[in-house]
């Protein structure tokens, strides 16, 4: 082998042995393989060798090439194994059987409206279930009355996948689920099915200080014999009542979802601006908060109850709106800020 090359592979190794941190390994890389490196100067020699030592030294060289990027890589992944271990050893030891200090943070304010919630229904014999927030197509919509091509869809800008399931634009998704679940102790011990599953949904929606892109909300049903929309109003009066803690205005007007009939838009005056009309009411002085009405027979009939012998009621109560409400939080956009100045202002009220 030439001796500069063997002086090369020899000084190499030397450095290589001295390198402490990234920044030196990467300036020993371009002294030896960058363009104007050591190893590739040797090769501008080659133009005064015969043809066949041009082709022993190119080989030596390439070898010792071949060479310097093996050991400058282990190098590499010598000197990143001691950076992680010295990161790791620089961490504070935590006690993880220490008490926790509960005087940090607060809970979000629509945690604690939904607990609330939560509360309330339970005590009028409602069970609370959870739900994916990643659903199917039949679960957000054929299953809720809305086949493939409805123009109904059209009402809901949806967050699709690459696998064909959908970001839940709404908690009724989880109906059919629910239907299923509960109907055979229905009608084979006429068990009423009372349920809310609360959830986070997703719209692909333009923002302002009442529309965001990603809002909670709760969905309630309830199915047995004989339930009338008055059953509905009476629910729903007795648990604003208890958020507010005072009788809440509220009207019902029509309303159109293919998952119900008749529908309607249950509303209440807007509490921030008593009723005037603000920013977060568009003015109106109403604020949209309850969609709802009685459950669409083909909505039963997919859950495996039969509409001609059961009937009920189903609404979709928007916790995130009912926190601006209770707080008197202005602009929705401030809820999912993360800004902790204007989220840890609120307490539990108990």
């Amino acid at each position: 082998m030439n001796e500069k090359i063997i002086a090369l592979q020899n000084e190499i190794n030397e450095k290589l042995s001295s390198v402490a941190d990234l920044a030196e390994l990467d300036a020993l890389r371009v002294a030896y393989l960058g363009k104007k490196g050591s190893i590739t100067a040797l090769l501008k020699g080659m133009k005064d060798l015969s043809v066949e030592e041009k082709k022993t030294f190119g080989a030596e060289v390439n070898s010792l090439k071949e060479f310097a990027t093996e050991k400058i890589d282990e190098k590499l992944i010598e000197l990143k194994e001691k950076e992680i271990a010295a990161e790791i050893n620089a961490m504070p030891i935590i006690d993880v059987t220490a008490p926790a200090d509960t005087d940090r943070g607060s809970y979000h304010p629509i945690t604690l409206v939904q607990r609330q919630c939560e509360a309330i229904f339970k005590s009028m014999g409602f069970t609370v279930e959870d739900y994916p927030e990643v659903v199917t197509d039949y679960e957000c919509f054929e299953a809720l009355n809305i086949p493939k091509h409805h123009p109904a869809r059209d009402m809901q800008d949806t967050y699709y996948l690459s696998n064909g399931q959908l970001l839940k634009t709404h908690t009724s998704a989880a109906q059919n689920a629910i239907l299923k679940k509960y109907g055979k102790n229905l009608m084979e011990n006429g068990v009423p099915i009372k349920a809310i599953f609360p959830g986070r949904c997703f719209r692909n929606e333009a923002t302002d200080a009442c529309h965001e892109n990603t809002f909670f909300q709760m969905e309630g049903i309830m199915v047995d014999k004989a339930i009338n929309i008055s059953n509905l109003i009476y629910f729903m009066k007795s648990m604003l009542s208890e958020v507010f803690q005072k009788d809440i205005k509220v009207r019902l007007r029509p309303g159109f979802f293919p998952f119900v009939e008749p529908g309607f838009e249950l509303d209440i005056s807007c509490l921030i601006c008593g009723g005037e009309g603000c920013p977060s009411c568009k003015h109106s002085g109403w604020l949209e908060l309850c969609p709802c009405g009685m459950i669409h027979p083909n909505v039963l009939r997919d859950g495996g109850i039969d509409p001609e012998e059961y009937i009920g009621f189903a609404f979709g109560l928007g916790l995130t709106r009912l926190a601006m409400m209770k707080y008197g939080v202005k602009d929705i956009r401030n809820l999912n800020s993360g800004s902790l100045k204007a989220l840890s202002q609120f307490t539990d009220d108990e």
